[in-house]
């Protein structure tokens, strides 16, 4: 499963590069670094799990389907971890509003898989547990919950940079019991198809 996370992470990004204005669907794609589980406010997880993740996105048009809830745009993301631990791959719907001449604030909604650890693989009491869990977020769930928050500024016509917060949890709604989650927070590029 990791492995295959890895893979699909790496394809997402990868794929960037290689889209064209001509793909009419696709109004943007992004590349961006995020560093993994820092603390923002339930700190005691903190430190567990490290490295930058390699983020990529792709933006797709709102469809007119979704036009009654202020026309969010889907996305599609992946996400690789460079210390090998938590990857993970999904989409979900992200939201647009402009506050000023080229800078916008992106509020998103979404769901992933990841390969991460849900619980520890050995038994309660074991010495071996304890210090999986020192290491290891325990998500819960192989599925979460992906919400974020972008502030976003132009730099020209077709191009800008992002600073991105996420956090990952299942929000005993996906899961049950262990909801240890992550905070994740980073800089990304973006590219804009259309003007």
């Amino acid at each position: 499963m990791k492995r295959l996370l890895a893979t699909a992470a790496l394809t997402t990004a990868a794929t960037i590069p290689a889209l064209t204005a001509d793909a009419q669907l696709v109004e943007e794609a992004r590349l961006g670094v995020m560093q993994h589980n820092i603390c923002v406010i339930d700190c005691k997880n903190a430190d567990k799990e490290d490295g930058p993740n390699i983020e990529g996105e792709i933006v797709f048009a709102s469809p007119d389907f979704l036009s009654f809830i202020f026309e969010p745009r889907p996305y599609i993301v992946g996400s690789y971890n460079t210390a090998g631990n938590t990857n993970f791959g999904g989409f979900g719907l992200m939201w647009n509003w402009d506050f000023a001449q080229g800078w916008s604030v992106e509020p998103s909604l979404g769901y992933v898989i990841h390969d991460g650890a849900l619980e520890s693989p050995f038994p309660q009491g074991d010495p071996r547990s304890d210090a999986f869990a020192r290491e290891n977020v325990y998500y819960g769930s192989e599925d979460l919950f992906r919400t974020g928050l972008a502030l976003n500024k132009d730099f020209g016509a077709n191009w800008g940079l992002q600073l991105q917060y996420e956090h990952l949890s299942h929000g005993q709604i996906l899961g049950n019991g262990r909801n240890q989650g992550v905070d994740n927070v980073g800089v990304r590029a973006y590219w804009r198809f259309t003007e």
